[in-house]
């Protein structure tokens, strides 16, 4: 990995013999005033990448340049029976419905040994209960897929609505392609709405009608009404992405700035906002003019008791937020986490192993973590990643309070490929 203006020169990366590479981030101490450009938002991008390929006609500005992103386009381009796509998620969900409704083609749809264990059979179950025809080669429940795509005639369908949002999401964007459109009744609580109503909007934008009522989600087939002109679409920044700033700033108490991020966004995780400025004091001041935003610390602010918070609408930040709280030792007790235990690994218990090297021992259920202690850190602290791009990226910050490593520091290039170059540019050692 190659870093700008000789910053890598101050950490150490070297080999473990397995071949992944370990960082070593040395005590740092957080620069002001830098602006960092952070890509467009990998949920964004890859919604908008299926939605491209279904509908056509759409230009895309600041695309994600993430793995996930970048495997996306390879398969959608992709004339090989046999696709593969490695750890990522939502390529497997988002590709499972698009392959489902494409007439007279037959792919096998695989990913890694831990996509293999990622559950996808509520999805597959609905897909089957529109008559689509899809086969599980090894396990049942579980990738790989051979999927033959054909016409879809039934247009409703029932999905427990506590599932990934992504299942629902893969299901609404292939609804306007369907000679009837789709109805989906979501059964239950339902988890990360947000990303489901950043879905809709989506479709709104290239004229897909639709409406969400209660558990009832309608999308109109494009043959109603549809008017698709060409739309040039520019992606927001990745919100899940300046999480670790927010942390750095929290932990750092310095001002610094992002690009290119919206007032009224369309991602979940664009909470992070009111949460990082209740429980840590940092104001978001957007600067429109500009295309940025300013996270500034609030220079009188007393850090609570206790942070108390349900983030079932945005789990992708809770590893930050953990760490952010552990290297300030803020007791916290966070529910909501149900769908952490399927990601790229069980989130719940790696965060429970890897906080507990940096001094806080925490309590999990299947669905929280509170933390119970705060200790000293380990010396020579070792950060393992368990392939997840979000634990390497969460516990960086942590540097600011003590040297650690970071395992298989390559991880990070699923969903954040400058991510080392950005914090290296706005942290100093010392």
């Amino acid at each position: 990995m190659e870093v700008g203006n000789g910053k890598l020169q101050n950490h150490v990366l070297f080999l473990l013999p397995s071949s992944n590479k370990i960082m070593l981030l040395k005590k740092s101490k957080f620069s002001e005033n830098k602006t960092i450009q952070i890509s467009g938002s990998k949920s964004i991008s890859n919604r908008l990448l299926i939605l491209q390929k279904l509908f056509g006609n759409i230009e895309i500005d600041n695309l994600s340049d993430s793995q996930d992103s970048q495997v996306m386009q390879k398969a959608l381009r992709s004339d090989s029976e046999i696709i593969d796509i490695h750890h990522a998620g939502t390529a497997m969900r988002f590709l499972t419905s698009y392959f489902a409704i494409q007439e007279n083609k037959t792919v096998i749809l695989t990913g890694s040994s831990r996509m293999k264990q990622r559950p996808i059979q509520f999805l597959v179950n609905a897909l089957k209960d529109l008559g689509a025809e899809i086969e599980y080669l090894e396990n049942e429940g579980f990738p790989p897929l051979k999927i033959v795509g054909k016409k879809l005639e039934i247009n409703f369908v029932k999905i427990p609505a506590n599932v990934s949002s992504q299942f629902i999401s893969s299901l609404m964007m292939i609804g306007g392609k369907l000679e009837k459109g789709l109805r989906i009744e979501l059964t239950g609580d339902i988890t990360s709405r947000p990303y489901l109503e950043m879905t809709l909007q989506m479709l709104k934008e290239i004229g897909i009608e639709n409406e969400f009522q209660g558990n009832l989600i309608r999308i109109l087939p494009s043959a109603f009404g549809f008017q698709h002109s060409a739309i040039n679409y520019e992606v927001e920044s990745d919100w899940s992405s300046a999480s670790y700033f927010y942390s750095l700033s929290a932990i750092g108490r310095k001002k610094n700035s992002l690009k290119s991020f919206r007032k009224h966004s369309l991602q979940g995780d664009s909470v992070l906002q009111k949460i990082y400025s209740d429980f840590f004091g940092i104001q978001t001041i957007f600067e429109e003019n500009e295309n940025r935003i300013s996270l500034i610390p609030d220079e009188n602010f007393r850090f609570p008791e206790i942070i108390k918070l349900d983030m079932n609408n945005c789990p992708d930040i809770a590893q930050t937020l953990c760490v952010t709280a552990s290297a300030l030792k803020i007791p916290f007790e966070i529910t909501g986490l149900a769908t952490l235990k399927v990601k790229e690994t069980d989130r719940l218990t790696a965060l429970q192993n890897e906080l507990k090297k940096i001094g806080c021992i925490t309590e999990i259920t299947n669905d929280s973590i509170k933390s119970t202690t705060f200790t000293e850190p380990q010396e020579n602290i070792s950060i393992k990643t368990y392939d997840d791009h979000r634990m390497a990226m969460s516990f960086a910050p942590f540097c600011l309070i003590k040297e650690l490593n970071i395992e298989n520091e390559n991880v990070v290039e699923k969903s954040y490929i400058s991510f080392w170059k950005d914090l290296f540019e706005i942290t100093e050692v010392v």
